[in-house]
């Protein structure tokens, strides 16, 4: 584990509940099979965990839309799935854009594609616009 990080001890039971889910389940689910299944692995770790939770996005101060995240983990952590064949950026554009809407600063990006990949993503309350 890696101290230096954020919130590694949470990021770090996400990766192993990722991969536990990864190696049962394999590649070609739709992305709500793995965020059940995932739901179920993170409780198992002790976490606590909210799922489709809403994100509220703001212009002008004034609500645009609504967007619903798949899973907030200890209220620290966001985590997106995806089950695509590989991830790019409109992904991690995502992840990031739930960041700047939020006061989560740590984001996982997780794909159960053909291959297992994840990105991390942290945006600090210092680089946020207000």
């Amino acid at each position: 584990m890696n101290e230096n990080y954020k919130h590694s001890e949470i990021t770090e039971k996400i990766i192993k509940a990722f991969y536990n889910v990864y190696n049962k389940l394999g590649y070609g689910f739709l992305e709500k099979v793995y965020e059940r299944s995932m739901l179920i692995e993170l409780a198992k770790s002790g976490l606590e965990c909210k799922n489709q939770f809403p994100v509220k996005v703001f212009y002008n101060s004034k609500d645009v839309r609504e967007y619903f995240a798949d899973i907030i983990v200890n209220d620290a952590v966001i985590i997106e799935l995806k089950a695509a064949e590989s991830l790019c950026e409109e992904h991690e554009c995502q992840l990031v854009n739930y960041l700047k809407a939020t006061d989560i600063e740590v984001g996982l990006l997780l794909n159960f594609g053909k291959e297992p990949q994840l990105k991390r993503k942290v945006l600090t309350k210092d680089h946020k616009k207000s």
